[in-house]
């Protein structure tokens, strides 16, 4: 959501942090800002829109620097207003604050303040935190003590970063439950709320935990931990991909790159994973739990959005292959219930940037249960992946466009290997599996030499306002994610049902200006989706199918239809979703959408 950078250092800070923020737009936001601090001077900058837009207004402000904050703001209290965007600041104009994250008690601190005297001229609940420091500076002997003595008075979540024009060569940082970084670089230091910010610079790094407060200066970071009382070990760690992987390159927009890459993440997430010539799955993410999975006997998954429906596809597969049990809950909604959880049951969490607020909320609950805590991530180092006691990385490299698409396929793959990995080789369909898996890149590329069918298909439904998705079996989760992917991108009305579902209300929806897409590949239930098809036929709802090469029985009953290469049941959710994604891609390109920034969306949900 939210974009936060820092630096400290010898350089100009302006060019540094526009950079940095640039870096940061896949995150979705709707204004952005800059402060500079050079000793008592001072300058904030901000705009509504791009940052492009914030980057002419500075262009030709000759101001050296080389202390500085940014910020992409993503609306919450507040309207999109100059006066609301961060940097915030207090009465004094002396104080600069960025900040993502809520602040829950912020109504209490306001009143609080202006009972003292301090007016507020924006909606937003940060402008708080500024004058809240200038509050304490006031009783207090340092900066440092008024900023700690300000987050003591804080409710919420947050990442705040705050720099004064009283100690201009100093950044101060603080986290909790909102991600922050420091990047450690040669007489000069540098903040963000996700690395790719700052990863031209350097690729040492220090995440912050919650409750960690950082000192930065140029040569120097140190940390303290608010609620242990103490002074923390700051541990320098190294980011894992180049900056040339989160280029642009000759692709028009993320979206569309992210799509193509998705062979290649296939067979990263695969290799050394998947052996066929020793019939094994490896995952060295899990082998220092290997003696707990042995006993566990329920698995409950924790996501959100797109990451859910890969976890209601691996439902399938870890019960089919491993026989275990599974519940998969919204991380959202299962942190306000009250169920009884045995020692014997482990928690599965799924992220793409592995800083989704309400899937960390979950992790949290159940941190005092003794239960073993798994996790699925992309983004190593993120706040899952050092929460859990183990977990799979998805080995995707960036992933820049909001809509997720490569992420979300390869969570499927992991899951199945998860799957086949608990199996342990007892099942007549591992051996199968495994070698399928190994053969899905070339499948997967496939569908992407028929980007020119699909675009076809795309654009004849472009114009529609509504879209139902249909689906059985674990072709539901996919329904589900095609819908969400085209609502996502495109805005129109879309919904994913259970095919066996239509009689009991959607079916009610359907005319001939409400078309509906079909998974409709080779299993023993096809048949049964044929039926439903029909249903829809006979109320004059067109129809566009994904059907297995080689299917000509389909064409009669549908109007179109994409075929896909026959794979095994358990991975054709992940081919579907392939074909669905591209689809989805064309029809919001011919509407005339960024499908890299649709509107009031972020890519990674870090508030509740």
């Amino acid at each position: 959501m939210c974009g936060i950078v820092g630096y400290i250092g010898e350089k100009p800070g302006k060019e540094i942090i526009l950079r940095g923020l640039e870096a940061l737009e896949y995150r979705g936001y709707d204004s952005a800002g800059i402060a500079l601090v050079d000793g008592s001077d001072s300058h904030v900058y901000k705009q509504v829109g791009r940052v492009s837009g914030l980057q002419k207004d500075v262009e030709n402000q000759t101001v050296d620097a080389s202390l500085a904050i940014g910020h992409t703001r993503w609306a919450t209290h507040g309207g999109v207003t100059i006066a609301n965007a961060h940097p915030q600041t207090n009465n004094a104009k002396s104080i600069f604050v960025v900040h993502n994250g809520i602040i829950e008690n912020f109504a209490e601190i306001r009143e609080k303040l202006q009972a003292a005297g301090y007016h507020f001229d924006s909606e937003t609940d940060t402008e708080v935190v500024p004058n809240l420091i200038d509050y304490y500076l006031k009783q207090l002997p340092s900066f440092n003590e008024a900023f700690e003595a300000s987050l003591r008075d804080i409710r919420g979540a947050y990442s705040i970063v705050a720099i004064s024009t009283a100690q201009p060569d100093t950044l101060f940082a603080a986290r909790l439950s909102s991600p922050l970084v420091i990047g450690v670089g040669e007489n000069e230091n540098f903040l963000a709320s996700d690395p790719s910010a700052i990863m031209e610079h350097t690729k040492k790094v220090i995440y912050l935990e919650d409750f960690d407060i950082a000192v930065i200066t140029r040569s120097n970071v140190s940390v303290r931990n608010l609620q242990k009382d103490k002074q923390a070990e700051p541990k320098v760690e190294l980011i894992d991909y180049e900056n040339e992987e989160a280029l642009l390159g000759d692709y028009p927009n993320f979206m569309l790159k992210e799509i193509y890459e998705t062979p290649a993440a296939i067979r990263s997430a695969t290799l050394g994973r998947a052996v066929v010539d020793q019939n094994i799955v490896k995952l060295g993410g899990l082998e220092n739990v290997l003696g707990q999975l042995k006993y566990i006997d329920r698995i409950v998954i924790v996501a959100m959005g797109g990451s859910y429906y890969s976890g209601l596809a691996g439902e399938y597969m870890i019960e089919e292959l491993a026989g275990i049990p599974v519940e998969v809950q919204l991380a959202s909604e299962f942190n306000y219930r009250n169920e009884p959880f045995s020692r014997s049951t482990a928690l599965l969490a799924i992220s793409q940037s592995g800083e989704t607020a309400d899937t960390i909320a979950a992790l949290k609950k159940v941190e005092n249960y003794g239960v073993l805590r798994l996790g699925i991530v992309n983004t190593v180092g993120s706040t899952i992946a050092r929460m859990t006691d183990a977990g799979v990385y998805c080995h995707v490299g960036p992933e820049k466009a909001v809509a997720s698409t490569k992420a979300t396929v390869v969570q499927v793959v992991v899951l199945l290997l998860i799957a086949l990995h608990l199996n342990d080789g007892r099942s007549k369909r591992f051996k199968p599996l495994v070698e399928e898996l190994n053969a899905l890149p070339e499948k997967a590329q496939a569908i992407l030499d028929q980007a020119e069918t699909i675009k076809a298909a795309a654009e004849k439904y472009a114009h529609y306002r509504d879209f139902l998705f249909i689906g059985r079996h674990n072709g539901f989760p996919a329904a589900l994610e095609g819908a969400l992917k085209l609502k996502e991108i495109s805005y129109m009305h879309a919904e994913g049902y259970a095919a066996g579902e239509m009689k009991h209300g959607p079916l009610a929806m359907i005319d001939e200006n409400f078309p509906t897409f079909a998974i409709a590949t080779d299993s023993p239930l096809l048949e049964k989706t044929y039926s439903n098809i029909q249903e829809i036929r006979a109320r004059k709802g067109p129809i566009i199918a994904i059907a297995t090469e080689g299917n000509e029985t389909i064409k009669d009953i549908c109007n179109d239809v994409i075929y896909i290469p026959a794979t095994a049941p358990e991975t054709q959710p992940i081919l579907q979703v392939i074909a669905m994604q591209l689809f989805a891609y064309y029809v919001a390109t011919a509407r005339g959408h960024d499908v890299d920034r649709p509107r009031n969306l972020a890519k990674s949900v870090t508030v509740e």
